[in-house]
């Protein structure tokens, strides 16, 4: 058995900008535009097309504290739509006091007023001012609450809300006892493209911390991340391998990527994939064969070498650096106790 501190190959490996561009952050909504038979909605374009929305943004916010629910649902959409199509509305709508009472629709019982308030706070979070104001506004339980009982799209938006929230470091503990994590990983398995998208970003963003990592591995991440990575038709296996990067620290984040079958997808990879893909595929195989002599001849036997020469003569100077790496690790004489050698971490 091996010992010493497990090394964080991800944190060696330099993979900022291809991580900003895999990771499109998730913006205001896409999901409505402007109606175009109202006269409600010719203000709000003027509105929109003006310097000045002041007064309307007042009046919507006055709205929210209707008895209506069709008051509540037209004031809910304009501010949702003002905030959307014009960054700075995003401030004046807040401090118009509109944060609270927007908050408060996403516990709607009624699907489309809980729709309007959940992306609302979306693009109010949008702006930096804002998030911290949402996060001690309680935005985050009932954000968790449209993300498992609402629609498709209230549940992408707040993914979406709570992947930028979690963007100040201060709310990442707090939206992983929330029960958040179980729910993005739900989302990930079984929403649609977007949904997919906006669960990875958002758990990529949580599981910086090491109490995240955990929870998602305990609502076995690892399936989904591993399924969408064999599938190159997914246009996830970049999300997908990047968010299995960052767990892989943990011993247990490990032993599930080895139980769900990872080593074949992770080697498939590095034989088959984009140059991305390679590089994440060896740093997440160095990390697995540096904690454990079972999975590093796991890894040999799955065919992993020469592959990785390939990759250590025709690959980036960072890619070749991680595949020279691996393959010393492969070729390390292997102690006679070697198959009863587990995760060195454990």
């Amino acid at each position: 058995m091996e010992t010493g501190i497990q090394p964080d190959y991800s944190r060696n490996f330099s993979i900022t900008n291809e991580i900003s561009s895999c990771f499109s952050d998730c913006n205001s909504d896409r999901s409505g535009e402007f109606p175009t038979t109202s006269v409600q909605s010719k203000r709000l374009l003027l509105a929109c097309a003006a310097e000045k929305s002041d007064d309307l943004i007042q009046q919507l916010v006055s709205d929210l504290e209707s008895d209506s629910i069709e008051v509540l649902k037209q004031a809910a959409m304009e501010l949702r739509l003002l905030a959307k199509n014009k960054p700075e509305n995003r401030i004046k709508i807040a401090r118009a006091g509109a944060i609270r009472p927007l908050i408060s629709l996403i516990w709607s019982s009624d699907p489309e007023v809980q729709e309007h308030g959940v992306t609302a706070v979306l693009n109010l979070s949008l702006c930096d001012e804002n998030k911290g104001v949402l996060a001690s506004s309680g935005a985050i339980r009932p954000l968790v609450r449209a993300l498992k009982v609402g629609t498709p799209t209230a549940k992408e938006n707040a993914a979406c809300a709570l992947l930028r929230l979690s963007q100040f470091e201060e709310n990442k503990p707090a939206i992983g006892r929330s029960g958040a994590i179980p729910l993005l990983v739900d989302l990930l398995e079984t929403g649609n493209f977007r949904g997919k998208k906006d669960a990875s970003t958002a758990l990529y963003s949580l599981c910086s911390l090491k109490e995240n990592k955990i929870r998602a591995v305990e609502a076995g991440i690892m399936k989904p991340l591993v399924e969408l990575m064999a599938d190159f038709d997914s246009n996830m296996v970049d999300k997908s391998a990047f968010v299995m990067s960052v767990l892989v620290s943990l011993p247990e984040a490990r032993a599930a990527v080895v139980e769900e079958g990872g080593i074949p997808v992770l080697v498939e990879l590095v034989e088959a994939g984009s140059q991305r893909q390679k590089e994440i595929a060896v740093v997440i195989l160095l990390q697995l064969c540096d904690a454990s002599l079972v999975y590093r001849n796991m890894v040999a036997r799955e065919g992993a070498i020469p592959p990785l020469v390939a990759l250590s003569q025709a690959g980036t100077k960072r890619a070749k650096q991680k595949a020279e790496a691996l393959i010393e690790l492969l070729r390390r004489p292997r102690p006679g106790n070697a198959a009863s050698s587990s995760d060195s971490s454990d």
